[in-house]
């Protein structure tokens, strides 16, 4: 394993178990309850729900193989030591007529099950969604094996939350009548439901399937960042892509990376459904969301100082703290470096300038031929929840030029504007200079200070540290200074 790719440790570890109509997967996390870490992720495709819709009769062999993976995460919880566990049981289970005959034999496993309404399975991954995106509005979809549940959001609450019958398990047969049929059954569905949305609103999407629409919007647009987390599609081009696919054979499309082939097959089937959505909804734009039902049991126990904490600062700060960086240091430096910033006035500009100062201090403790290649896997790779694309953008420009480039990848200058492309530069250009001066000594930075006064970046050092200013020191505040369009300065 090496230094970048450390897990966090599994102290106050909090498994999630979620028996749906597809997959029985197992979620293992740890860390920060604001920002949870993925300790354990697996699944097994158990397909319960594929005999449902025609026989209200979960399979014998889709039970036989959902209650043995079940034993083996009963047995993995044990030996992992993980005492919090939530089981929970979504569409198909809820549907068939022996799902309670079928939960009675998970509780034998020593599990304490718990059967969601279509209901409380709607609010639960609005709360996910609301916890990764703090104060969302407008409608969250979540779609499943079984059921696509609808619920509108509200900031902090939710409300009117539906559950349909259209889940993937069942979008196959429901095309199969043609696509006028299919979309007058949709249609149906919604009306049935009383569901309307207000034109415009932001349409949040939940659910693998969904997802993996995400991952194939963005191969087809060469979209820079690979993570469907936080991915936005305005509705028009969501729409013409979503018809260009639900045309085509599932069979047919390109492999996608992070996208498994069973789910690939289906895709055309996804599409087909969000065509009927986009049209009836008339959102103004998609917000793919990595959170959904696991993480918004791991929400609704939040408590509220918790659920106030700012995600990427939380989780960042805990991912850091693992490489020797503490959240005081980061502050410091952070302060110190705060003259370059310009004053916008944005508190979301200096929650994104903290984050960026413990990434760059974090990279500046591993080897050193690994920290080009970090800035873009930290920065456009790895999950922050509460980061936009133009967030990961600045952090991966900020990160590279902490390491003395100011070269940008074109893909990454597309997502910025040439003053956010330079503020990101200047932020890395600043902590490569605290770095330099005074590499993790508090007392250094307290003795010194960076100010802009007119066309200067003046450095002023307390005489007792006055030796720290060295060749490679100046070099630093020369480029820096450089790259503000100033004169250096050192007294």
């Amino acid at each position: 394993m090496s230094a970048h790719d450390r897990k966090p440790a599994r102290s106050a570890a909090r498994a999630i178990i979620d028996i749906g109509s597809n997959t029985v997967r197992l979620v293992v996390y740890g860390g920060p309850p604001r920002a949870p870490a993925v300790l354990h992720n697996e699944k097994v495709t158990a397909r319960l729900g594929r005999g449902v819709a025609e026989t209200g009769l979960l399979s014998e062999r889709a039970r036989t193989t959902a209650l043995a993976t079940l034993a083996r995460y009963s047995v993995l919880l044990r030996l992992q030591g993980v005492e919090r566990v939530d089981v929970v049981a979504t569409a198909a289970v809820r549907d068939a007529s022996n799902g309670p005959a079928f939960l009675d034999s998970v509780a034998a496993l020593g599990f304490a099950p718990r059967l969601l309404s279509g209901e409380q399975e709607a609010v639960t991954s609005a709360h996910g969604v609301l916890g990764a995106f703090p104060g969302a509005r407008g409608v969250v979809g979540d779609l499943g094996g079984g059921s696509l549940e609808l619920v509108d959001i509200d900031g902090e609450t939710c409300r009117h939350g539906v559950t349909m019958p259209l889940g993937t398990l069942r979008l196959g047969k429901l095309r199969a009548a043609g696509d006028r049929p299919f979309a007058q059954t949709v249609t149906k569905a919604l009306k049935k439901a009383d569901w309307t949305a207000e034109p415009g609103t932001t349409l949040y999407l939940v659910g693998g399937s969904l997802r993996a629409f995400a991952r194939f919007a963005m191969a087809q647009l060469g979209w820079p960042i690979d993570d469907p987390h936080g991915f936005v599609l305005d509705a028009e081009t969501a729409l013409r892509l979503a018809r260009n696919l639900a045309r085509r054979k599932g069979d047919s499309l390109a492999p996608l990376p992070g996208v498994a082939s069973a789910r690939l097959v289906g895709l055309p089937d996804t599409a087909a459904l969000l065509v009927v959505l986009l049209r009836r909804l008339r959102p103004g734009q998609l917000v793919f969301s990595a959170w959904g039902l696991r993480e918004g049991l791991l929400a609704e126990t939040m408590s509220p100082a918790v659920r106030r904490q700012d995600p990427l600062i939380t989780g960042i700060a805990a991912y850091v703290h693992d490489f020797g960086i503490s959240a005081e240091l980061a502050a410091q430096v952070a302060d110190w470096t705060a003259a370059t910033a310009p004053p916008t006035g944005l508190v979301n500009r200096d929650r994104l300038r903290l984050a960026t100062v413990m990434l760059c201090l974090a990279a500046a403790n591993v080897e050193p031929n690994l920290r080009s290649d970090i800035a873009q896997e930290w920065a456009l790779r790895k999950r922050w929840i509460g980061a936009d694309a133009t967030d990961r953008a600045m952090l991966a420009v900020a990160m590279l030029a902490n390491t003395g480039s100011l070269t940008v990848p074109p893909a990454l200058s597309a997502l910025l504007s040439p003053w956010l492309l330079g503020e990101a530069q200047a932020w890395g250009l600043a902590i490569r200079l605290c770095r330099r001066f005074s590499p993790g000594a508090p007392q250094g930075l307290s003795g010194s200070r960076l100010m802009l006064e007119g066309n200067r970046l003046v450095l002023t050092v307390a005489p007792a540290i006055a030796a720290l200013v060295n060749e490679g020191v100046e070099r630093d505040l020369r480029a820096l200074a450089t790259h503000l369009g100033v004169k250096p300065e050192a007294r």
